[in-house]
């Protein structure tokens, strides 16, 4: 590790962990610089060389953070080598917060990871969270971290809940203030959605609730005005859905959908029985109509009664399985009007057992058929 790092200085280009630890016996002692521009210009040539900072960037990082020697750098990086850190993940930390490199590890930085251990994560995962969330490194761990996991756990009831919740959104415990967080869950629960649902949407999506409360109110009459029930899990994704989506966004969105002539009727249809609908990327959308619409033949309101097919892989799924019905049709096997909830939607299980084994005699070749369909694609 040590090796790595004094390399870096010898040779202008970036070297990795692994193949620099073997000269390490061969590398000179380095000295300290005398001056303040030596240092600068040591730390500058570090940076860039070790950690593939931008000229740029270096050059602002070095207002804050300056080394003589590499003594303290080594350590951070032998520390979280240490706990299971890849390469990748330390030097990610050490590019979003160069100041760490002149951290104590042991008095600054263990205390964190070791709070996270003693929660139930796992190296790897306490790994992937600071990863994540490197500036979970540069917060007080007494005033800001502790305090807001002590939140989520009073909230969720359960300390195991509380830390699933960190590790699939390590933000959580530094984006936004507690308060804010603990107003918008009071909202919600003001505008009558279930405790239950507001643990989901704070465990599963807590970016929903990091947002100032004028906004998410805002949100939360919107939703409602939409025809969307608080009592129903349906609401809080709706929320989820429209509090990730800039106006802008969702005014287009609207109109891609209004594009292949659904009317506003069908836009809230298809959202309140799918509020997933308008968060598929435009691209998406488009590609799935097209083909429903001039492929199948579909008119696009039906979509609008069905929104999930927006979401279904139109390579993995829609396009094999509708060769399938296609053979099947072209052989007087099926009717025209198949349900396309038992094409499109079934389990792969459930498709072969009625699209395809049921026909080994009338259609033999069909189950190899519809494997190299789904594999080549």
């Amino acid at each position: 590790m040590v090796g790595f790092l004094r390399k870096a200085l010898e040779v202008p280009v970036r070297l990795s962990l692994s193949s620099s630890s073997k000269s390490l016996g061969t590398l000179p002692l380095l000295h300290p610089f005398s001056s303040s521009s030596e240092a600068h210009s040591f730390t500058v040539s570090h940076l860039i060389n070790s950690y593939g900072f931008s000229h740029e960037q270096a050059l602002s990082a070095s207002k804050y953070t300056s080394f003589k020697t590499l003594e303290k750098p080594d350590l951070v990086f032998a520390f979280f080598d240490s706990h299971g850190f890849s390469e990748s993940q330390i030097l990610k930390i050490v590019r979003s917060n160069p100041q760490l490199l002149l951290s104590d590890p042991q008095k600054s930085l263990f205390p964190k990871l070791q709070f996270f251990y003693s929660k139930g994560a796992s190296k790897p995962e306490v790994a992937k969270i600071v990863a994540t969330c490197p500036n979970i490194m540069k917060r007080s761990l007494e005033n800001q971290i502790i305090p807001y996991f002590n939140f989520l756990k009073d909230f969720f009831q359960s300390e195991e809940t509380a830390m699933a919740c960190v590790k699939r959104f390590p933000r959580v415990l530094v984006d936004y203030p507690r308060t804010c967080v603990e107003s918008n869950i009071n909202a919600l629960q003001e505008f009558g959605v279930p405790k239950s649902n507001v643990a989901s949407l704070l465990s599963i999506h807590p970016k929903a609730l990091m947002v100032k409360q004028s906004h998410f109110r805002k949100v939360l009459e919107e939703v409602k005005e939409m025809g969307f029930d608080p009592s129903k899990k349906a609401f809080s994704a709706a929320v989820y859905g429209l509090r990730g989506m800039s106006k802008t966004t969702w005014e287009r969105k609207i109109n891609v959908f209004k594009s292949w002539g659904w009317s506003e009727e069908d836009i809230r249809l298809a959202c309140l029985k799918l509020p997933w609908t308008m968060m598929r990327s435009k691209d998406k959308i488009m590609a799935a109509m097209d083909f429903f619409v001039n492929r199948m033949g579909m008119r696009s309101s039906i979509i609008a009664h069905h929104p999930i097919l927006l979401g279904l892989s139109l390579e993995k799924r829609i396009i094999p399985r509708y060769s399938v019905v296609q053979i099947l049709l072209s052989k007087g096997l099926i009717k025209k009007d198949f349900s396309l909830s038992a094409v499109f939607n079934s389990t792969e299980q459930a498709f072969l057992d009625k699209f395809v084994n049921v026909f080994k005699e009338e259609a033999p070749q069909l189950l190899n058929l519809y494997h190299e369909m789904v594999k080549s694609r």
